[in-house]
């Protein structure tokens, strides 16, 4: 089968290399899927650089999130031959979805409704599970609370934008550039704040008339999350998502005391399968009510090293499937 391979470490065009391979075997509690589209990520540029704490050994397949068909199953596993599902692969091990076929653990598969794309499909389970389990169950967002949305253009970001809306809360994104605050703002962000346009903690208290805000949704982590600490309301809650810059948020413990804020860590593989599909059945209500609608476009399976050095130049918009369902076994 073809499959997009890591066969050393560095940029994706000098690390991903286009070959063909085995087809993978499912094994106890495992299912493979024909992969029909793979989403990608930051987390797929960090596996490049070996930067991403889930790294497997070289040389691996990376490709985090798929939508597929199951055509085979391991022991134990009873779900049906044919059936369309979103599936978090087993990239950790190097069997990920940019590939003609990948492996999944059963307990990582998830229904897709009959009216969702493949594309929708395959960027919707770890981007929304984590900003409802970040924002429902960990950052306890209230309607009428405020929510500050860091890298709110990127795939992480757009899914709290528009969860946070559609939860009743008052959304600041902040990005870079007009395309992108144009893109924050048809997701449904109430106020778009430039951070290149100026200081990104005075718009913030212009926009909050100083009281700053409730619940900070951080994807990015570095210089900018630190930043926006000083602009936290009292009883607020950053939730650290992840580290697009390179680095966690840190938070000094005296800063928190005085301010009276908390740092919530979000990590929404926790959960287990009953919580998981209580969620999961949620959003999927709320995206047939059009509250979770689509920010994913697609390209071909050829493009994937181009894909993510634009993601890691800033330029991405949204969320990019790769097709994947032509390229053969």
């Amino acid at each position: 089968m073809k499959a997009w391979q890591v066969h050393r470490h560095g940029s994706p065009r000098e690390a991903l290399i286009q070959i063909e391979l085995e087809l993978p075997i499912p094994g106890p509690g495992e299912v493979r899927l024909k992969v029909l589209v793979a989403a990608v990520g930051m987390p797929d540029l960090f596996m490049c650089r070996s930067t991403y704490p889930l790294t497997p050994d070289l040389p691996f397949v990376p490709g985090q999130e798929v939508c597929g068909v199951i055509d085979a199953v391991g022991d134990g596993v009873d779900l049906a031959i044919g059936e369309r599902v979103m599936a978090v692969t087993n990239f950790f091990d190097g069997r990920g979805g940019f590939a003609a076929m990948t492996i999944a653990r059963a307990d990582t598969i998830f229904r897709v409704p009959d009216g969702m794309s493949d594309a929708d499909a395959a960027s919707f389970r770890i981007g929304y599970s984590t900003a409802w389990f970040g924002l429902v169950r960990r950052g306890d967002l209230k309607a009428g609370e405020t929510l500050l949305v860091l890298g709110a253009a990127g795939g992480s970001g757009v899914t709290a934008i528009q969860l946070g809306h559609a939860l009743g809360a008052r959304v600041i994104a902040v990005a870079a550039g007009t395309d992108k605050l144009a893109f924050c703002a048809a997701a449904g962000a109430d106020v778009v704040i430039d951070r290149l346009a100026g200081s990104v903690v005075d718009a913030i208290r212009t926009e909050t008339d100083g009281r700053g805000v409730d619940v900070v949704y951080d994807p990015v982590g570095g210089e900018a999350a630190q930043a926006v600490l000083d602009v936290i309301a009292p009883g607020g809650r950053i939730l650290a998502i992840g580290f697009a810059s390179g680095r966690w948020v840190e938070v000094d413990t005296h800063h928190a005391v005085r301010r009276n804020y908390s740092l919530v860590g979000v990590y929404a593989g926790t959960k287990d399968r009953i919580a998981a599909e209580e969620d999961h059945e949620r959003l999927l209500a709320l995206a047939a009510d059009g509250l979770l609608s689509s920010f994913t476009h697609t390209v071909e399976f050829d493009e994937l090293p181009d894909v993510l050095e634009s993601i890691a130049s800033g330029e991405m918009i949204g969320k990019v499937g790769l097709r994947v369902a032509d390229v053969g076994r």
